[in-house]
């Protein structure tokens, strides 16, 4: 059996207009890698420019421009992008999915006909585009993308997973993947290692080792991580104190809240909303140089 301890665990949370998650490629400058994790989605990548190095369940799957990789969820998987790129990046919750899966069986999504692969690329090519500008109505737009990119995955791309070694492991991610759900829908309300526990009839000393052995990260940890980056996205989103910001995702106080993003982000909330208030303040200028310039 596979040394679980070796992978941990990726948070994925929606952007906040999209039912799934959508951003360029994290490692786009090279130089970057991304050690051995999971997660409960579907995840494509499409590389538009450059090149990366997939490592999927042992296998290499190495990705140039005009081509994407297919990762199921609960599959171990790394990266290496040596060189830079331009990677768009989906990730599909598997609750989007799990209405078009029967109890019991596990959706596995491969690369199909060169036909379907050029159409499943352009729908994500053009949902990116939309999301990215941003016009008038977009979020219509999007969603209409959305669902058009689930239709193609479920009918064309899926089939049910029949190797059983690869059910057993999965199972057990998936009762994590689980827990981890129900923490997602929760985050922001008193729930204990011993009340999540008590809710899927484990002892926490069981639920506590799982997440040291599955998640490579403490229950406290985890949860901390998910009442940060859910904080970060109302601070930036709206103009709530961090009084405000910390109180409606679980923490204590805004000391509480500091601490925990300092962990995370290198810094404290009120720099990290500074600099990104600065950041846009100078795109907005940039922007109408521009305009002026046409």
């Amino acid at each position: 059996m596979k040394n679980f301890m070796e992978f941990n665990h990726e948070l994925i949370i929606p952007n906040e207009d999209l039912p799934f998650k959508l951003f360029l490629f994290e490692g786009k400058d090279g130089k970057y890698k991304r050690s051995k994790h999971w997660h409960r989605a579907v995840e494509i990548f499409l590389v538009l420019e450059g090149s990366l190095v997939f490592q999927i369940n042992n296998t290499s799957l190495p990705l140039q421009a005009a081509d994407f990789v297919i990762v199921n969820p609960n599959e171990i998987h790394s990266i290496d992008a040596p060189e830079p790129n331009t990677t768009i990046v989906l990730q599909i919750p598997s609750n989007c999915l799990d209405r078009y899966v029967r109890e019991g069986d596990y959706a596995v999504f491969s690369k199909q006909s060169d036909e379907d692969n050029l159409k499943l690329a352009q729908l994500i090519v053009q949902l990116f585009r939309t999301y990215q500008k941003k016009d008038f109505a977009f979020e219509l737009k999007a969603h209409s993308l959305c669902s058009e990119l689930l239709y193609l995955l479920v009918t064309e791309f899926m089939n049910t997973e029949s190797d059983q070694s690869a059910i057993r492991q999965k199972r057990h991610l998936d009762k994590l993947s689980n827990i981890t759900s129900y923490m997602k829908a929760n985050y922001n309300t008193e729930i204990t290692l011993e009340s999540v526990a008590r809710q899927f009839g484990f002892s926490p000393t069981y639920l506590s080792r799982m997440f040291k052995r599955y998640a490579d990260v403490s229950y406290k940890t985890y949860l901390l991580d998910l009442r940060t980056e859910y904080g970060l996205r109302e601070m930036m989103n709206t103009d709530h104190s961090l009084t405000e910001v910390a109180q409606n995702n679980g923490f204590p106080n805004s000391r509480a809240f500091a601490k925990a993003f300092q962990k995370r982000f290198s810094c404290l909330p009120s720099e990290y909303r500074k600099h990104a208030g600065e950041e846009a303040v100078k795109k907005r200028s940039e922007s109408k140089t521009m305009k002026k310039e046409e």
